[in-house]
């Protein structure tokens, strides 16, 4: 969790221009780094049993038990067969014929966790209007309240603005390889965090997620790239043969199921500090597969080229990381060996 200041909800119209706090700061690799939110239980918290220090709560606040529709915002210069990945993955959470181990399975973890009057996160999740900004509207250098503005030229804009669903809608900003984001590479790949209505007019859930391909695939697009001090390691194959793209696929899934489970940032997290909270995929951040934890991703799946992946899509695979299971108290997913 990387926040930099406190921003609560009731105070948000005086904040909103001063300071954004994205909730999550997301890294395949966590180990580079902690995470402040590490001290709160003495060392990692990464590992697949763990279960004793760890108190996921439910803070009253809304989930989406509603349909769920997400909204990709592509930024910057993006190959036809980049976005295809990405929205497979998405059209792939509610694909529940897919083959076992599949990203349905993974996200019925997800659906699990529920509102007060006992409704559970929605199973359907669907992919929305989608929007270009090929041509770097706010340039190739975003700050956190920059990429709010994107997301306002999207749903503003005079020819087919996103539609604006702040119940149900998650508004997805993907950029690309040559784009660089405010704490990228150093602290995050992915966060986030809803919009304040005195910028965007609206308060939205929304995420950012980037390529690293180009500017630091050793530490987000981990295992498929390895970090340079590492020259030992060896990266593992990428299942649909990009590696940023691949490495994305995590980082999104790990967004938007917070997002599910915490769009305001005052429902599912654990952590007695609001103003940091420990959400449902933070806790399992780098377990990929039975076993995982340190700097091992546990058990994993290869296909016949040799690639590297833990569940299926319609037609792809993928490999995402576990989510916390606050029933059993530990990390799951779909390719585990006892299920």
């Amino acid at each position: 969790m990387h926040w930099d200041l406190p921003v609560l909800l009731a105070v948000i119209g005086v904040t909103a221009l001063l300071v954004v706090t994205p909730v999550s700061g997301y890294r395949p690799w966590p180990y580079l780094k902690p995470n402040s939110s590490d001290l709160i239980f003495g060392g990692s918290k990464k590992f697949e049993g763990s279960s004793e220090f760890v108190h996921m709560r439910y803070h009253m606040g809304p989930v989406l038990t509603a349909h769920i529709t997400i909204h990709p915002i592509w930024y910057g210069r993006w190959q036809k067969s980049q976005k295809k990945i990405i929205r497979e993955f998405i059209n792939s959470i509610s694909a529940v014929d897919s083959k076992h181990p599949s990203v349905a399975g993974w996200w019925k973890t997800v659906q699990l966790y529920t509102d007060q009057t006992g409704a559970n996160i929605s199973r359907t999740v669907l992919l929305g209007e989608e929007k270009n900004d090929r041509f770097y509207s706010h340039g190739k250098s975003l700050t956190r309240l920059s990429i709010q503005s994107v997301i306002k030229s999207a749903v503003t804009a005079r020819t087919k603005p996103l539609p604006i669903n702040p119940k149900s809608g998650l508004y997805l900003l993907l950029t690309s390889d040559d784009v660089y984001v405010e704490d990228f590479c150093g602290q995050v790949c992915g966060f986030h965090y809803f919009t304040f209505p005195s910028i965007v007019g609206y308060t939205l859930p929304y995420a950012w997620v980037g390529n690293s391909a180009k500017l630091c695939p050793g530490v987000c697009a981990y295992p498929f790239a390895v970090p340079q001090y590492m020259p030992g390691l060896k990266p593992l194959k990428s299942p649909n043969g990009d590696v940023g793209v691949d490495g994305m696929i995590s980082v999104i899934g790990h967004e938007v199921a917070e997002l599910a489970t915490n769009p305001l940032v005052n429902a599912w997290y654990a952590g007695q500090d609001p103003v940091a909270p420990v959400e449902i995929a933070d806790l399992c951040e780098g377990i990929y597969g039975t076993g995982g934890g340190g700097s091992y991703t546990g058990q994993l799946l290869n296909d016949k080229d040799g690639a590297t992946y833990n569940m299926n899509g319609i037609r792809r695979r993928y490999l995402v990381q576990w989510v916390w299971n606050h029933i059993v108290s530990y990390c799951t997913g779909p390719n585990a060996l006892d299920q």
